[in-house]
């Protein structure tokens, strides 16, 4: 524990001027990071007595080891940074708002030629328009399938609409008219955007306008006797009308505004979003943090609306944001609100009529969403906490294994040999710590050495030492040692995930990589495996981190230097985490080593070709068909390729001249010698290219 007295700044040495700070601990890492209009005042208040501040606050200033600061011109711009530096750095000190899920989008791709509505997560893509968020997948689906009747976009992959338009035939939803079908020029590209941009238009609340057009075409065409259209017409403005009742009007005057309510408790808050275009609820979705610091309602407030339109500009930003609490000062925030907008953004609190109403109706979700929170995690962490128990029980450790890490070796026939490092922190999986290595083997050889027997106790006994010579290395570089013999380690081996020690610079205040040690190391695999991995911690001279193996056959976990062993109950919430453990550990492994042999496949004579990008690869084999009549080819021939020069022309023929032709095919029905097979090369797989199986020849390392 730090005195925050030891790393206090002199009088006068902080100005009176808007800024953020940060606060960094022991290794350099930013723990909090805040803002101020006068950080003079604002860090002052940091280094009084300690029994004034808040227990949270005592806790961050006597983790620090020391404070920082940036001066900026206003306060918008202090907002702006330390929304950046939040979001860099992931502070353990501030409060930083989870969602509760993946909320789905109704997303029509604008950037497209053909524009498609689709169900959309994640990120949001330039030049795509988002509806939403939703509470669910089914109720964008529910709302589509209503509206293509009416405006009948495509919805279709790049996939179905390539085969469509290969074919002449149109999907199923072309032939019930679901479908303008452009992939089969039913409709121009011109008028299908139009039609895109009119499914938007109504998605974005211009409802009204829209069903007063269609009910005077159903009047014009009664009156001329075309029943059939009339009817039709009929039935679309019923369409319609069934998809806006799924959201119900809950302001008459057909405003745009976020509604923002908070629900807190000592420990943790949560925060629900009403987004409401049109005076319906267009979406909906909520947040839950834990208060790690000393905070108000009108600072989480503050907090949720950085979260929010941090990355949102234009119409994403609503003209009237309606809060609980008002931010303190509550200017910069307005005007940082209008400038990612680009117009005029009323921020206040809604005082009476529906729109107080509304507020209400959002604040009971909060408190809902706050109390199922609540019952969800006592249960989680009374699991968790009873599943690292029983691990502790079983191994004799000496206490529960917090961190966890888990190796697994993967490979095919030999080739393409990786490992896999998952860690899992209290139970859950710590995905921004998972490493991957490439297995270098004797003299850089990716193959295992076949023949010599344990090929994979070997390359986990690589995996092992070269993680813990890093977590060494940086252990001896920041001077952390326990006791005063330092344990004699090569320097660090590098490898996928590894830079050297001196990329791990001290200022970036980020984690860095190995850094910090294990208690419990689980290897996917036996006794052999378990040998090797403890063999490789004693020969670094660490003998305080514990090893076990989870072999799958039985699920056993296997200890060092035990013949027989430990079996944990079938129902035992501890040998339920191990096997998580190890199965992220597999799934890990096996998509790297499923990528790099991929890689290997698709590689041909042309990917030696210095400078020559995929574009010009795809024209060559284009032109001529296949590599093996490229490499036939004269140097002028080549000339003719678009975008290929006489010096790359050279090039070309120089490599290919080079490399050794693939041997011939052989007909293995008959045996016949097929001479005019064609080499790999191109776009497509060909008759000589290698094809990649997954079973029964794809295995992990012995189990």
């Amino acid at each position: 524990m730090a005195d925050p007295s030891s790393y206090r700044p002199r009088p006068g040495e902080i100005p009176d001027s808007p800024g953020v700070y940060r606060f960094r601990d022991e290794h350099r890492r930013v723990i909090y990071v805040g803002k101020a209009k006068s950080l003079r005042q604002r860090l002052a208040n940091y280094f009084q007595d300690l029994a004034g501040l808040h227990p949270r606050t005592r806790s961050m200033v006597t983790t620090a080891e020391s404070v920082e600061w940036t001066v900026v011109s206003t306060e918008v711009e202090a907002l702006q940074l330390e929304y950046s530096w939040i979001k860099e750095y992931d502070p353990r000190f501030n409060v930083k708002y989870r969602d509760d899920k993946s909320y789905p989008y109704l997303a029509v791709t604008m950037n497209e030629e053909f524009p498609r509505v689709q169900v959309m997560r994640g990120h949001k893509k330039k030049g795509v328009r988002y509806f939403g968020p939703y509470g669910h997948a089914w109720a964008i689906r529910d709302t589509v399938d209503l509206l293509l009747r009416v405006f009948p976009v495509r919805t279709c992959s790049a996939g179905v609409f390539k085969n469509a338009a290969r074919t002449g035939r149109p999907c199923l939803l072309g032939y019930i008219d679901k479908c303008s079908a452009p992939c089969v020029d039913r409709i121009s590209a011109e008028d299908h955007r139009e039609l895109a941009e009119e499914f938007s238009d109504f998605m974005a609340g211009r409802t009204g306008t829209y069903l007063r057009r269609l009910e005077r075409q159903m009047a014009d065409a009664a009156e001329e006797m075309e029943y059939e259209r009339a009817a039709r017409l009929r039935d679309d403005i019923g369409a319609l009308k069934k998809a806006m009742e799924k959201s119900a009007v809950v302001l008459a005057d057909a405003t745009d505004a976020d509604l923002i309510a908070v629900a807190e408790d000592e420990l943790e808050a949560a925060v629900q979003i009403f987004h409401v275009r049109g005076g319906r609820v267009r979406g909906q979705r909520g947040w839950v943090t834990d208060k790690v610091e000393e905070i108000t309602t009108a600072a989480l407030v503050e907090h949720a609306l950085q979260q929010l339109y941090g990355e949102e500009t234009g119409d994403a930003v609503p003209r009237e944001v309606l809060v609980p609490a008002l931010p303190d000062p509550v200017e910069p925030v307005q005007q940082w609100l209008t400038q990612r907008r680009g117009s005029g953004v009323s921020l206040r609190i809604p005082q009476r009529g529906d729109k107080r109403a509304l507020m209400e109706t959002v604040e009971r979700n909060a408190k809902q969403a706050l109390v199922l929170h609540k019952t969800k995690r006592a249960s989680d962490l009374t699991t968790r906490s009873r599943a690292l128990e029983e691990i502790a029980e079983a191994l004799e450790l000496d206490s529960a294994p917090l961190r966890i890490e888990c190796y697994d070796i993967s490979h095919l026939q030999g080739d393409d040999v990786v490992a896999s490092m998952v860690v899992f922190e209290d139970g859950l999986a710590r995905k921004s710590e998972y490493r991957r290595f490439q297995i270098k083997g004797r003299a850089g050889d990716t193959r295992l050495w076949h023949g010599e027997g344990q090929d994979d106790v070997r390359s986990m006994h690589e995996v092992i030492t070269r993680r813990f010579r890093r977590y060494l290395a940086e252990k001896e570089r920041t001077g952390e040692w326990t006791d005063g013999d330092e344990p004699g380690a090569e320097g660090p081996s590098g490898g996928l995930g590894e830079p050297p020690a001196s990329t791990l610079t001290e200022d970036d205040g980020r984690p860095r990589r190995f850094a910090y040690p294990p208690q419990l190391v689980v290897v996917d695999g036996g006794a052999p495996q378990v040998a090797a991995a403890r063999r490789a911690l004693d020969d670094m001279g660490i003998d305080d981190i514990a090893v076990c193996g989870l072999a799958k056959r039985l699920e056993e976990v296997w200890l060092p230097g035990d013949a027989d062993p430990v079996v944990l109950p079938r129902t035992s919430e501890g040998l339920y985490l191990l096997q998580r453990v190890r199965d992220e550990a597999h799934r890990f492994a096996i998509t790297y080593q499923r990528a790099k042999r991929a890689k290997r496949f698709r590689s041909g004579p042309l990917d030696e070709v210095a400078g020559l990008g995929e574009t010009r690869k795809q024209a060559l084999i284009k032109h001529f068909g296949s590599v093996k009549r490229l490499r036939s080819a004269t140097i002028d021939q080549i000339c003719e390729v678009p975008g290929i020069g006489r010096k790359t022309a050279e090039t070309i023929a120089a490599a290919l001249a080079q490399a050794a032709p693939a041997a011939p095919a052989v007909n293995t029905a008959t045996g016949e010698i097929m001479e005019d097979r064609e080499e790999p090369g191109q776009p497509t797989g060909s008759p000589g290219e290698p094809v990649a199986t997954g079973a029964p020849d794809e295995r992990r390392g012995q189990e």
